[in-house]
């Protein structure tokens, strides 16, 4: 009995000690509101950035060293001949080789943008053999049925697929020889990933089908990937190859899996440090303020805060009083600025997903973005919360 009375009594403290703080917080409304938008901006930067970031690290993260992937010298953008297929998997060297053009498209609405790739079948499942699960029977299916598709698990749970679904995909830049835009693939089995960081919303279909019947760029691909027989041999091989190439119409860049991704993302720049100078900025600009916000409004209540004492609120619920308000402004500004950042995100996701598949705020930079919130609200108001802690409520009064 005395344990539940006891108990309701922690729960009616809780509630008085929180409508306290929130009528604290927004004694000065205007006040109140631009902190939490400013706080809110920041958290929204950082979500977005810092999804961004993991995008990016993403690939460098699943790559592998003896993995190499062969573009255009121009641009990744740029095609190569097929023909350079043959001639680079008869390289001393090259264990495993594979090519793939970028098809993009879109599922039955331009909105729902797809990653989909063309892909040569048998060679392709060798070389990312380590980054999905292909059982022999997804591999066999998809060597046997020229119009064959195999789709990553996150893809076919997001669309409800299933193995023998029949699906068009439309492509917004290629075309048919009849004019049609539309692709339309059987899925013969749905994979999984081998790594944490592989991303499985992707749809493959075959390159001869895809090749034969396109109207335009016949017999070129986008890009080729092979494996070495060392990391070791990384290096060599990358040279031979451009080497090979050299002074031909269609000159070649390799570079290992890593280096590509760092590349690409120097292309974007250095993401990392944008995330550290705009977010620091951010962050301590913001930090500063509602500091010195707090620390101005624990003086302009001192005499209050005095009379809380005097009334019998021990030190420690003066200081837990203080630090709950900029806790809360934090909350109120941090957690809608991460939805803010999700939402931005999921609007471009369709505009970036050539460039960046697999860009989404997950999990891991929510749950970043929540302990930098209860950070935040600590740092800025553990100055102020200790002021009053100390406050001489006799010297208060007597001012």
């Amino acid at each position: 009995m005395l344990e539940s009375v006891e108990t309701l009594l922690r729960a009616a403290l809780f509630v008085s000690d929180f409508l306290f703080i929130w009528r604290n917080l927004f004694r000065n409304s205007l006040r109140a509101a631009l902190i939490i938008v400013s706080v809110a901006i920041a958290f929204a930067i950082f979500g977005v950035l810092a999804t961004f970031q993991r995008t990016f690290d993403a690939g460098q993260e699943s790559s592998e060293d003896d993995r190499l992937v062969v573009v255009n010298k121009v641009n990744f953008t740029h095609p190569l001949p097929v023909a350079y297929f043959d001639h680079v998997r008869q390289m001393r060297g090259v264990n495993e080789a594979s090519y793939a053009v970028w098809f993009g498209g879109y599922f039955q609405d331009p909105k729902n943008k797809l990653i989909v790739v063309a892909v040569e079948p048998e060679t392709y499942m060798k070389v990312v053999d380590t980054d999905f699960d292909l059982p022999p029977k997804i591999r066999e299916a998809f060597q046997r049925d020229h119009v064959a598709a195999l789709v990553g698990q996150a893809m076919a749970q997001q669309w409800g697929w299933q193995v023998g679904d029949r699906i068009p995909i439309t492509s917004d830049t290629h075309v048919q020889r009849n004019g049609s835009r539309t692709w339309d693939v059987t899925i013969v089995g749905i994979f999984d990933k081998r790594k944490p960081y592989v991303d499985t919303d992707r749809l493959i279909f075959r390159y001869d089908y895809f090749n034969e019947t396109r109207a335009f760029g016949k017999d070129t691909i986008g890009w080729l990937f092979l494996r070495a027989g060392s990391a070791i041999d990384s290096e060599r091989l990358a040279r031979a190859i451009d080497q090979g190439f050299a002074n031909s119409s269609y000159e070649t860049t390799t570079d290992t899996e890593k280096a590509f991704f760092a590349a690409f993302e120097t292309q974007f720049g250095n993401v990392a440090v944008l995330v550290l100078l705009v977010v620091g900025a951010a962050f301590g600009t913001i930090l500063l303020i509602v500091g010195n916000t707090m620390a101005m409004a624990v003086r302009e209540r001192a005499k209050e805060i005095a009379v809380l004492k005097t009334l019998g609120f021990s030190k420690g619920r003066v200081l837990r009083l203080v630090l709950g308000e900029t806790l809360l402004l934090a909350v109120l500004g941090g957690v809608p600025g991460l939805l803010i950042a999700s939402l931005v995100i999921v609007s471009e996701q369709n505009s970036l997903v050539r460039f960046m598949p697999g860009m989404r705020l997950d999990i891991t930079i929510f749950a970043l973005g929540l302990a930098l919130i209860a950070g935040f609200g600590l740092a800025a108001g553990i100055m102020p919360a200790l002021g009053a802690y100390r406050l001489d409520p006799a010297k208060a009064l007597s001012r």
